[in-house]
């Protein structure tokens, strides 16, 4: 019995057995994520707007069938997305690249053969993106360009002797001679 103030009556205290426990019925599924190791979903409860949806922990719910087919839904959409994506990458590698876009080269910016052939990573005059050009193209189509690459990019000692920082990891050889004037010429580069 609990006292009120107002009229000092003695009134029955309220047991969790006089209030009907309220059940909540879930319309959708409409999210997932993992919380402190848990899964959790984002529910859609009937009856109730989305600013009452909740995060409720999976051992706390007691509808599978709601559960499988967010979780089929889900696979479905991740295949889907997959499959977009793959389509996209397909046709970005169909746009002309390097020599093809008809664009002068300005420099080569990098060098790099990750993909087992060495390439240049070329900027084009009045053109902000870069290419990867194979080095064989460069090296034909502009070998002033390469020649000044190297030139920048290495260490020259002076005595008609130079140095070329490891130019084995690029897989190029140099027939050179040293002028008069002390400027070292490269009279054929091999790949």
């Amino acid at each position: 019995m609990v006292k009120t103030r107002k009229d000092d009556v003695n009134v029955p205290a309220p047991t969790p057995t006089d209030q009907p426990a309220e059940e909540f019925s879930v319309e959708k599924i409409l999210d997932k994520r993992s919380r402190n190791g848990k899964v959790e979903y984002l529910l859609k409860w009937k009856g109730y707007n989305d600013e009452d949806n909740t995060w409720e922990p999976e051992e706390n719910l007691d509808c599978p069938d709601l559960i499988a087919a967010y979780e089929s839904q889900f696979e479905t959409s991740l295949r889907d997305t997959e499959d977009k994506n793959k389509i996209k990458i397909i046709s970005e590698d169909s746009r002309a690249r390097g020599f093809d876009r008809g664009l002068e080269p300005h420099k080569i910016l990098g060098a790099t053969d990750a993909s087992g052939e060495l390439m240049f990573l070329m900027l084009w005059k009045k053109c902000k993106e870069a290419d990867l050009v194979p080095a064989s193209q460069v090296n034909v189509r502009c070998p002033e360009i390469v020649i000044n690459y190297y030139e920048n990019k290495k260490i020259w000692h002076t005595k008609q002797t130079f140095k070329l920082c490891d130019l084995s990891v690029l897989r190029i050889s140099f027939s050179t001679t040293v002028s008069p004037s002390g400027r070292v010429l490269i009279l054929s580069a091999n790949e």
